[in-house]
């Protein structure tokens, strides 16, 4: 991991967790600024006009982002203490003096109107320690919401409202989505409802290690667009106002915005929700490999020439990969025509493949380029 980004906190996501952030957060000293003349600029740098007003596609996105507010009823919350009472001795023996979470515990975060008969995005860190979530749509507007399904290996979740005709965003391209162009942040920081910041995509495919577990999967867009707890759920956008990721985490000593934040790409984040409405879960697919990004040292360490992509360095023989002929030390630099510089590019391409599509991969062997099909299956099917 990059020096730079020890700075991610184990509590970096709490950066984002909006669990209990309106009690640990207070919020900031508003003060008015003073009004100044606004206008609107076009440079021409031989393509596109580049807009520095970005009123439209805040126009255009607002609406279809919501606040939330997760809750534990007080049932969720008994149970809770009586399993900790069973796995805590120094709690069974002596009571809840020795508990560090008595009460029923809550947060509050952003979502994104994903389809205009009430299905809403999110992160799974947002809802994931809730049973209870009320919605209050940008027209103020209040609804009761279910949790449809939600997965914590790439921190998206969806919730329900009963509402139709809702505005639901328009859906982007992340495999579009340029380092330099400019990018929006729409959510709730701090419980501010409605509010819009703006950026560049500063990186793409960045890995942060900062969902734990090794099924994870992180491919995040990176942007210099202010975000801070509260934001959670809510929508990056491009300047027409069409979603390209779900905010997710920041880079940050302090537990606030210090100059970068990560967005799961809207590509994936399609991909899972699908999974989640329709299953109630992600149903992933299993490449069956363990892969590292090719650099001088890794190819010195196997003894090939260097090229960019990403290297098998392990397989699992009943995984996807071994079964279509794959091998140790190849090295693959495409996934269905898409070139592979990353493990987290792959892992992207692989999690927005379903299982029983064929992947083609491109590799290189022993200075031979071949195109070899996989066919995707599930960890436990063959």
């Amino acid at each position: 991991m990059n020096k730079w980004l020890s700075t991610v906190l184990a509590g970096a996501m709490g950066g984002l967790i909006t669990l209990g952030a309106a009690k640990m957060l207070e919020k900031p000293q508003i003060s008015q600024i003073p009004e100044q003349q606004t206008y609107s600029k076009h440079v021409n740098y031989g393509g596109a006009p580049v807009p520095f007003d970005f009123t439209k596609a805040a126009e255009r996105a607002m609406p279809a982002v919501v606040h939330i507010k997760a809750s534990e009823s007080r049932e969720a919350a008994i149970q809770r203490q009586r399993n900790s009472r069973e796995s805590n001795p120094f709690q069974y023996f002596f009571g809840d003096a020795f508990s560090f979470e008595q009460q029923p515990r809550s947060g509050t975060g952003s979502g994104v109107i994903y389809s205009e008969d009430g299905y809403i995005l999110t992160n799974n860190h947002v809802v994931e320690f809730a049973d209870e979530f009320e919605v209050t749509l940008h027209d103020n507007r209040e609804f009761r919401a279910r949790l449809v399904g939600r997965d914590p290996n790439t921190d998206m979740a969806v919730i329900k409202i009963d509402a139709n005709n809702l505005p639901a965003i328009e859906l982007g391209n992340s495999d579009e989505v340029r380092v330099g162009e400019w990018a929006l942040a729409v959510g709730n920081p701090f419980d501010l409802t409605s509010t819009v910041t703006a950026g560049i995509v500063s990186a793409k495919g960045r890995d942060i290690d900062i969902i734990k577990g090794g099924k994870a999967i992180e491919s995040f867009i990176q942007t210099d667009a202010a975000v801070n707890p509260g934001n959670s759920g809510g929508a990056l956008v491009d300047v027409n106002g069409k979603l390209i990721g779900i905010n997710s985490a920041i880079a940050t000593p302090t537990g606030v915005f210090a100059g970068y934040s990560f967005a799961i790409p809207v590509n994936l984040v399609k991909r899972i929700a699908e999974d989640l409405v329709k299953y109630g879960e992600y149903r992933r697919a299993y490449l069956g490999v363990n892969v590292a990004t090719m650099d001088t040292h890794v190819a010195k360490e196997l003894g090939i020439p260097f090229t960019q992509g990403v290297v098998v360095a392990g397989l699992d023989p009943e995984g996807s990969a071994a079964i279509a002929g794959l091998q140790e030390n190849d090295v693959v630099t495409k996934a269905n025509g898409k070139t592979v510089t990353t493990t987290s590019e792959l892992m992207e391409l692989i999690g927005r493949s379903k299982v029983g599509e064929t992947l083609v991969l491109n590799v290189l062997r022993n200075g031979d380029s071949r195109e070899i099909p996989v066919r995707l299956k599930t960890r436990n099917n063959n």
